[in-house]
């Protein structure tokens, strides 16, 4: 005899067991994201839209006459640049997209994660986790190349001449850190599990800046839920004490 699959207390089809585990997994985070997009629209995204703007005006500018040297000269690093230049130019160069690669791919990406980052996160630490990875990122560039090729994490010296832009590592740490928030572990680790096949299979210097980026905003993540809301604390104790201290400094004055 068959068993009755949707009576009460009776075994679960297999839909039902996915629909509960897609609930389970992001049910909290698409119920944020909705309410506030529902709400706010576009203006629930600044930063999002923004940045998505940024990398479509780089992609035009870079294509039009002159504009490869103008965009190069202001937002493109490369691991030969003295460091203080890459250091100026890595802000931008988060939205200064790759030429051999489909802008609106890197549209869609910056769009998306940005936006559910910047409703999860915060627009600050939003900004925090992309450029701070960014940054990791670029600064392995230039370990990777002083190892040489010779070492596990080394490559030959013409890869510092490599254009090394674009807001692929920025997009996967904020993936990262969006999903050790609303602790959807599985989203995370098939995240961290597609950037390591990506680095075994092609391993060239963006797959091993994705690991880098996602061990860095591992790193973010911890220290945000250990130490999230000490500072805050800690500086409205400061300030509670100091409008104290200064009642009392003036009671006492003649």
């Amino acid at each position: 005899m068959k068993q009755n699959t949707h009576a009460g207390g009776v075994r679960p089809g297999l839909g039902a067991v996915f629909r509960r585990a897609a609930v389970a997994e992001w049910g909290a985070l698409f119920g944020a994201v909705k309410e506030r997009v529902v709400r706010r629209k576009f203006a629930a995204v600044p930063l999002a839209t923004a940045a998505t703007v940024l990398v479509l005006l780089f992609s035009i500018v870079q294509h039009l006459p002159g504009g490869a040297r103008f965009v190069s000269d202001i937002g493109v690093v490369k691991a030969a640049l003295p460091l203080d230049v890459s250091l100026l130019r890595t802000p931008l160069s988060l939205y200064v997209p790759a030429l051999d690669l489909p802008v609106w791919g890197a549209l869609a990406q910056v769009f998306l994660v940005f936006g559910v980052a910047e409703i999860v996160l915060g627009w600050r630490l939003t900004l925090v986790v992309a450029y701070v990875c960014t940054l990791a990122g670029t600064l392995f560039a230039r370990i990777a190349v002083a190892l040489g090729p010779h070492h596990l994490l080394g490559f030959p010296r013409w890869v510092a001449h490599v254009r090394d832009t674009g807001p692929s590592a920025a997009v996967v740490a904020l993936a990262v850190v969006v999903a050790f928030r609303c602790r959807a572990w599985w989203t995370g680790g098939a995240v961290v599990v597609a950037m390591v096949v990506e680095a075994t299979l092609l391993p060239n210097l963006a797959g091993l800046e994705h690991l880098v980026a996602i061990s860095t905003a591992v790193l973010i993540a911890v220290w945000v839920e250990v130490f999230g809301d000490y500072w805050p604390r800690v500086l409205s104790g400061v300030g509670a004490a100091a409008s104290v201290a200064q009642g009392g400094a003036r009671a006492v004055t003649p």
